[in-house]
């Protein structure tokens, strides 16, 4: 389902001019008259405008229930009301006309002209639960009626090219009351779609242009959210609708969603991204671990019912602390306290904007960014921590690798208080802070191939160690063979050694052969056979020549056959080569 929504209220005109002159005393409101061919003029409280013939006027004084849409061409005369009945799909570009009734309330455009107001919210607030989302938001009454609702969070769209229904509710006013009443809010913009969009009246992104236009969403969101009432630290949704994944659009999009996360982290909000699981979800999820910057929150759209944030597009591990929302349900109408409102239905386990008041717990802040391995037996891992209990102390953070710190059988790293670069995204959020929190930290393991890495921040005062992300990541072996030589009584082996200088690789350097043994009646089987073995321990950054001798076994095998084809085995914690090798 499409839906789109904005934060403020505009009187848009397409195509057309307002005339400032007054119409004559006898002709009444409303009313048409001739004008250019395919067009007449519409004339109402005191001013005439030229609209194409074809479409409809909408009287709203006299339908207060009438939906507002944006994405249709209409002409609406008069203020929309606070009880509009809007279908939750409505989404495109702009092309209504709409003539506000003289003398009538200011939008919220123009309010916020004068004066932005103070932020009522600016925090990311954890809420597990039911939650919907309509084309616009609720009237003030509507929301008490649906408090016997099992509904607990409410998509708001802020803003974007393609919104699709007026937002005379939406004001910094109804945000702080919302709030105050226990609502969580899921801050949505909807702006330009990918180029191969499900919505085919939407305005779309350029290829060429998709950093730009990623970035100057994010400014334009982040204006609509402080008019709304909605300040830094709080997370911010774009709301990207189903597309074909052609290699080209997925690189665009994706281009796009990038530019938007980075400019929002900069302006000191968190990005979140709503897409169908199958194309915006799936393309996000193919970029996990690659240094791509993702989104601090996903809000997955999958009709399938399930009220769970558990998704088969989304690897387990992936926005696993508590940073989904999942729509599970599309548009239909439900009805709460008298009131009747077309909604989405949604699971949220994600980032919602909750209210200014910081949290009451003592634990650090922060989160991962990104976990890699760079290089054979090395991780690299960044992100972000702050303790509000001492601030201007750097955190030490802390990592394991195999799990959380919990599993027996991950292995501890402690890094240290290297949480101390400057950013302006915490710098917005935590002030207290000045802006430092900030870490990127390379390290080797001993562990190796696909491995769950976990990062905690160390608790400096009150509280507990707080567990800012874990990440699934690929660990090649720190061991290269550079080649091997088999000789009648020994194998000799060229291996480098890729951890850093101050940092041994331990392990052993094994050679196996096949033989066939006897089992009796005529019976045979294949078994390997150890026929060297030795210990090694080079220096990081070195190589070496090892010599492996043949124990008594394998030189008698060699005596046997006149030549042997042997497994060669180096292996280090975790890990291991093998190779082939010849000995005549």
């Amino acid at each position: 389902m499409r839906r789109v929504v904005t934060v403020t209220l505009l009187f848009f005109v397409a195509l057309v001019a307002l005339r400032g002159a007054s119409a004559p005393a006898a002709e009444r409101a409303g009313t048409a008259a001739a004008a250019g061919e395919g067009e007449r003029i519409v004339r109402f409280g005191g001013k005439e405008v030229r609209v194409p013939a074809g479409w409809p006027v909408i009287r709203l004084a006299q339908r207060p229930h009438a939906c507002v849409r944006l994405d249709r061409g209409a002409v609406y005369l008069g203020d929309p009301s606070a009880e509009q009945r809007c279908p939750a799909e409505a989404m495109g570009r702009r092309r209504a006309i709409l003539v506000p009734a003289p003398g009538g309330s200011r939008s919220a455009a123009e309010a916020s002209a004068s004066a932005t107001p103070p932020a009522t919210i600016s925090a990311v607030a954890e809420y597990t639960g039911l939650g919907f989302d309509a084309c616009a938001a609720p009237s003030r009454s509507a929301m008490r009626a649906w408090d016997e609702s099992p509904y607990r969070a409410i998509g708001v769209y802020i803003g974007g090219l393609n919104r699709g229904c007026s937002q005379p509710n939406l004001t910094a006013g109804w945000v702080a009351e919302q709030v105050a009443l226990g609502w969580h809010l899921i801050p949505t913009y909807v702006g330009l779609q990918a180029p191969t969009s499900s919505c085919t009246s939407c305005a779309t992104l350029s290829a060429g242009s998709a950093t730009l236009q990623g970035s100057a969403a994010a400014d334009d969101a982040v204006e609509r959210a402080r008019e709304a009432g909605i300040g830094p630290g709080s997370p911010i949704y774009f709301d990207m609708e189903s597309y074909s994944r052609t290699a080209s659009a997925t690189n665009a999009t994706l281009t796009f969603l990038g530019a938007w996360t980075q400019r929002i982290h900069a302006l000191g909000y968190e990005s979140g991204v709503y897409s169908s699981a199958a194309s915006g979800i799936a393309d996000l999820v193919g970029r996990l671990g690659t240094g791509y910057p993702e989104p601090d929150h996903v809000w997955i759209a999958n009709w399938d019912g399930r009220r769970t944030v558990d998704d088969p597009y989304v690897p387990d591990d992936a926005w696993s602390e508590h940073q989904r929302i999942r729509q599970y349900r599309g548009g239909h109408d439900e009805r709460w306290g008298g009131v009747t409102i077309n909604v989405d239905n949604n699971y949220v386990e994600g980032g919602t904007a909750g209210s200014a008041t910081p949290s009451a717990s003592d634990d650090p802040k922060g989160k991962v960014d990104l976990v890699e391995s760079p290089l054979p037996g090395q991780l690299r891992i960044s992100g972000w921590a702050f303790d509000p209990s001492a601030p201007g102390t750097p955190v030490a953070i802390r990592v394991y690798v195999g799990g959380n710190a919990g599993n027996r059988e991950a292995v501890r790293q402690e890094l240290g208080a290297v949480a101390v670069q400057h950013r302006a995204d915490i710098a917005a959020r935590f002030r207290a802070s000045g802006g430092l929190g900030g870490f990127d930290v390379s390290f080797p393991t001993t562990r190796t191939g696909s491995e769950r890495v976990c990062a905690y921040a160390v608790n400096l005062g009150p509280g507990a160690d707080k567990r800012l992300g874990c990440r699934t990541v690929g660990v090649r072996i720190p061991l290269i063979v550079l080649g091997a030589e088999g000789g009648a009584r020994a194998v000799r082996v060229r291996i480098r050694c890729e951890w850093p200088a101050e940092v041994q690789c331990p392990g052993q350097i094994a050679l196996r052969a096949r033989k066939r043994v006897r089992l009796g009646r005529g019976r045979t089987r294949v078994v390997q056979v150890p026929i060297a073995r030795v210990p090694i321990r080079l220096a990081g950054g070195a190589g070496a020549s090892v010599r492996v001798p043949l124990n008594r076994r394998g030189r008698e095998l060699l005596r046997e056959r006149g030549e042997l084809r042997a497994k060669l085995v180096v292996a280090v914690p975790d890990g291991r080569i093998v190779r082939s090798v010849e000995l005549p």
